[in-house]
């Protein structure tokens, strides 16, 4: 997911957004009384910020900048993006909070800290580590180029601003290289594990015929407009670009992986190992859960959730009337055939699409408020599916483009029922990601920075938070299907352990695997690949987990409050109204409704 900006340095792109960037932001202004200073501040801050970063451009649907693709690893980018922060962190302090509207005091605290927490993250060096197994350019550029994402392919100028992009492509990964071996120096270096996964990934993108490139995709879709002119002029430029610049780029990154980079590889599984590595890593805690939690609070509550959802998983294994331990049981959900029902992956699709149809009607009843932006169901996309989880790439707001949720299904016969198909969907798709992301992007009233920002926390802790509306919402009335429910949630809370012990307790790559597969019915290989992923992305897995339980004990402490004032989907409704922020300034917002509602009469 999808993904996704006000985010760290290491976070993913994730949003979209309509073209008409600077005459809503006016428009809404006026209309919403915005603080004029403050609305200046965050339009230019917008503005320039799409400079700086055109990828979240074009995420957004703004296609001035598609033909840019900058070195954002080079010294020169780095400094330029410093100041930028700087510069708008003086320019917020400058502004009295205290005579702002309520909404205005969101808007300024959250803007405030995330410029105070994006100059933290430099003294970490972030661009020592370009990219990794799980993210970066080189593995968005493939999809980028494949014609099936973000990058549009419309136009004969569209045709023209990717060839750019491909061409700068050969400067970013030159650059990469030299950033490895900076962080070589520096001893900040990737884990042997992952520098492994890296190198076939490079090398899938190898050909020796264009044809055969996942970069020549649109090239075989052209527009029916198009003359036959720009399509001999076309077709001859891209295939000299992917194999007089794309392929060497991948060749040479492959090869520098593979013939220097692994041999100075960590044996190590923490950051806790680099200079800095504890620092490191709470800053990353830090941006994650947009809490100040310590590492070791997070770790207990990790190991209070495991042990709480073990035992409700011992109640499903009895209701079942299977006979034997709970690791048996997890082996029989995951070896059974019963639980591999299906033979093409469109039979898979069609069973996701057949949660939706049965949650509608209850939906209704838990949200007043629902997104206009139009939403589907796809398989991944072949060239990443081996390696993809699961994932929801939010749609424009302005109709263009619809909201995805992607689904791997490498091969049909061994997708597994019992996997969490309805907690998935609920995640991912409705009413998770979809109608949180598209929801907050089609609200104009919010400023543009907050219409296309994304917390960890806010984001990912709302779609947990919406696995354990299933039974409210008609679903889990099959024990397995309530099983993999509980085995997603205990995924949730094993992060908190393990990603937590492996930054910090010396918890090694081989004992976290382990911990996984004790605690939940996953294959060893999934198992592996989820490890991985934490490893190369300290604290992001500890997001879901805080954010979801900070949006239950809410909805708990309101109700108790509240009595029968206390209204589900108006709670729904505010918590999605002023899009993601941070925790703490989530809970003063909902406190702030919550007294409002004590106030009403019925």
């Amino acid at each position: 997911m999808k993904s996704l900006l006000i985010i760290s340095l290491f976070a993913i792109l994730l949003m979209s957004c309509s073209t008409s960037t600077q005459t809503d932001q006016k428009t809404q202004t006026a209309v919403a009384g915005k603080n004029d200073a403050l609305a200046k501040l965050f339009e230019n801050y917008y503005e320039e910020r799409l400079q700086l970063f055109p990828l979240e451009a074009t995420q957004q649907g703004d296609n001035r900048y598609n033909d840019l693709l900058p070195v954002d690893i080079s010294k020169e980018f780095i400094e330029k993006t410093r100041q930028f922060y700087q510069d708008n962190l003086t320019n917020i302090q400058a502004i009295d909070r205290e005579s702002l509207s309520e909404e205005d005091k969101i808007a300024y605290d959250t803007f405030k800290r995330e410029m105070e927490v994006q100059l933290e993250g430099f003294a970490f060096h972030p661009e020592y580590i370009p990219f990794q197994q799980f993210w970066g350019l080189p593995l968005t550029f493939g999809q980028l180029g494949s014609g099936e994402s973000i990058q549009p392919f419309k136009t004969v100028k569209d045709y023209e601003d990717w060839l750019k992009r491909m061409s700068a492509f050969t400067i970013w990964g030159d650059s990469a290289i030299v950033n490895f071996r900076k962080g070589i120096e520096a001893g900040v270096v990737l884990p042997k594990s992952l520098v492994e996964k890296m190198i076939p990934q490079m090398n899938d993108l190898l050909v020796k015929d264009a044809n055969q490139s996942l970069f020549y995709s649109p090239i075989n879709k052209f527009p029916a407009d198009f003359s036959e002119a720009d399509k001999t002029r076309l077709t001859v430029a891209y295939k000299k670009a992917i194999l007089e610049e794309i392929v060497p780029t991948y060749q040479k990154l492959g090869n520098f992986l593979q013939k220097e980079y692994l041999a100075k590889a960590r044996t190590s599984s923490g950051i806790n190992e680099l200079p800095q590595g504890k620092e490191m890593y709470a800053y990353q805690v830090k941006v994650w859960t947009t809490t100040d939690k310590t590492p070791d609070e997070i770790y207990e509550t990790g190991k209070q959730e495991v042990a709480r959802i073990r035992s409700e998983m011992e109640k499903v294994k009895e209701q079942v009337g299977f006979k034997g331990t709970l690791n048996d049981f997890f082996a029989h959900l995951k070896k059974d055939k019963q639980f591999y029902p299906y033979s093409k992956s469109g039979e898979v699709l069609a069973d996701f699409n057949a949660i939706l149809a049965k949650i509608e009607p209850n939906l209704k009843k838990m949200f007043n408020k629902t997104p206009q932006t139009k939403f589907e169901v796809r398989q991944t996309e072949k060239f990443r599916e081996a390696s993809a989880s699961a994932e929801y790439n939010p749609g424009a707001p302005d109709g263009s483009r619809p909201g995805i949720f992607y689904v791997p299904i490498p091969n049909a016969n061994e997708f597994n029922k019992t996997s969490g198909m309805e907690s998935l969907f609920l995640h991912e798709a409705i009413p998770g990601h979809h109608y949180q992301i598209s929801l907050q992007q089609e609200n104009e009233n919010l400023y543009e920075f907050q219409r296309f920002s994304w917390y960890g926390a806010y984001g990912e802790g709302w779609a947990l938070y919406c696995e354990s509306l299933g039974k409210e919402l008609g679903l889990y009335t099959d024990p397995y299907q309530y099983m993999g429910a509980l085995g997603d949630e205990m995924h949730r809370a094993i992060r908190l352990v393990v990603d937590v012990g492996l930054h910090t307790k010396g918890m090694s790559r081989e004992e976290a695997i382990k911990y996984m597969m004790d605690n939940e019915p996953i294959s060893e290989q999934g198992a592996t690949a989820e490890i991985e992923r934490y490893m190369a992305i300290p604290g992001q897995a500890l997001s879901y987990k805080i954010g979801a339980l900070k949006i239950r004990e809410l909805r708990e402490k309101y109700e108790k409050q509240l009595g029968n004032k206390f209204n589900l989907s108006e709670f729904h409704d505010e918590f999605l109204k002023d899009g993601g922020m941070p925790l703490d300034v989530l809970e003063t917002k909902m406190d702030a409704w919550a007294a409002k509602q004590a106030n009403k009469q019925i």
